[in-house]
Formats: structure tokens, sequence, C-alpha cells
């Protein structure tokens, strides 16, 4: 039995040195952003579309119990950024 641990993902994408989030992989292509105090504040998607690579920023939002699309971006720096501001 293969564990979620053990699932394959793409690389994780290379987060600015000043960076205050780490990326935790939850699928493949998919990566969790957690916080300083360990709290996931959001997820970071790669999408591939032939050569380009560009990643989806989200946000869960607790009244509506879903999740909230908050743009593609180019890079995953951009889409981390998005998701911290949009606390």
């Amino acid at each position: 039995m293969r564990t979620l641990l053990e699932t394959p993902t793409a690389d994780v994408p290379h987060l600015s040195r000043g960076s205050r989030v780490r990326l935790v992989a939850a699928a493949p292509s998919l990566w969790r952003i957690v916080d300083r105090s360990g709290r996931v504040i959001g997820h970071l998607q790669e999408i591939r579309r032939g050569d380009d690579v560009r990643f989806s920023a989200r946000r869960f939002h607790a009244p509506s119990r879903a999740f909230r699309e908050l743009g593609e971006f180019w890079s995953a720096d951009d889409a981390v950024e998005c998701v911290t501001f949009a606390r």
C-alpha cells in the first residue's frame, strides 16, 4: 500500500530566501502553504501547458467551506505572496 508521502511529486518550487512560509507536498504538483506556526494557509498547484509552467494559488474560505481561486502566476513566489496577503 502506498502512502501519500510515497506518492511521486514534481520538484518542490523554490521560494525566495526570506520567505515566511514553507511548502509541504499534498499530491502530485500540489503543495500546502504552511506558515511559521504550522497552520495551512492555502495551496499552490503547478500547472503545465506545453512548455509553460504556471502556479495556481488557492485559499480556504471557512464560511463557505470551499477553496477560492486567487489566480494563476508565472512564479511560485508570486502565488505564495498572493495567498499570504489574502489572509
